[in-house]
């Protein structure tokens, strides 16, 4: 993995870390020398990962959290800054539905399920915001994964590519709140990236998007890594409120 050895070591949380996008993103902080906070609906999962990371020496804390709940956020922000030295310095939004999903004309997409897409993909990183907030250090980081589909669209994918668009929205409001405490928050949006998840939802996943693309190759989670890591950095520190797609040039802002 990638990034600055040079940089003391802060205290990160990413959310639905159990594994995928998560995962290659607590990776990076870990070998970065941070303490990174893996939190997942799947607590035995984050659990999982959080103790095959921590076997390779670095510091990496498995738990659990509903997103969707206030309570659980609240709790999860609490113990996220009891674990480093003081505080929260990096919160990477990164929980989402979107494996689960089933492709469906917006007329005929299920009341309950939309509601809990918004519920998980767009309350949920304002509700882990709120939370981690009162807890953050000056110059704090939040990174909020979106979608490059906002960009693009996506039919019969109403709920997610709306919920990811509003995930771009809040990234603007919380960087216009939080920056006089010299807290940016900025989105990643990546392309269709080569997860476990990918894999489970479209057949031929590995050829899916290239033709599209100024870079023909499948995306794959360390594509996603750098981006992430250069925003949670000093490096970044004038950057704020933006979306940085990252998709091999499949789109152009």
């Amino acid at each position: 993995m990638s990034g600055d050895t040079t940089m003391s070591p802060r205290t990160v949380l990413v959310t639905g870390a159990a594994g995928g996008l998560g995962r290659a993103f607590a990776e990076a902080f870990a070998h970065r020398g941070d303490v990174v906070v893996i939190a997942d609906i799947d607590r035995a999962g984050a659990e999982r990962t959080a103790s095959e990371l921590s076997t390779e020496g670095f510091t990496v804390i498995g738990t659990g959290v509903d997103v969707t709940d206030a309570a659980s956020t609240a709790a999860l922000a609490a113990r996220v800054a009891a674990s480093g030295s003081g505080g929260i310095d990096v919160v990477i939004n990164n929980a989402a539905i979107y494996a689960t999903l089933t492709r469906s004309p917006f007329e005929e997409i299920e009341e309950t399920e939309w509601d809990r897409v918004m519920a998980v993909n767009l309350k949920g990183p304002w509700l882990v915001a709120r939370a981690c907030s009162p807890h953050m250090n000056e110059s704090a980081r939040i990174v909020n994964i979106s979608s490059a589909t906002v960009m693009s669209g996506s039919a019969q994918w109403a709920h997610y590519v709306a919920s990811k668009a509003g995930v771009i929205g809040l990234t603007r409001v919380l960087a216009k709140e939080l920056g006089e405490r010299g807290i940016t928050v900025n989105a990643v949006a990546p392309g269709f990236t080569l997860t476990e998840a990918s894999h489970g939802l479209i057949a031929d996943a590995e050829s899916y998007g290239i033709d599209r693309g100024s870079i023909k190759r499948p995306i794959h989670p360390d594509d996603i890594v750098g981006a992430v890591l250069f925003l949670a950095s000093p490096d970044a520190a004038f950057v704020t409120g933006q979306t940085l797609v990252v998709d091999g040039g499949r789109q152009f802002l």
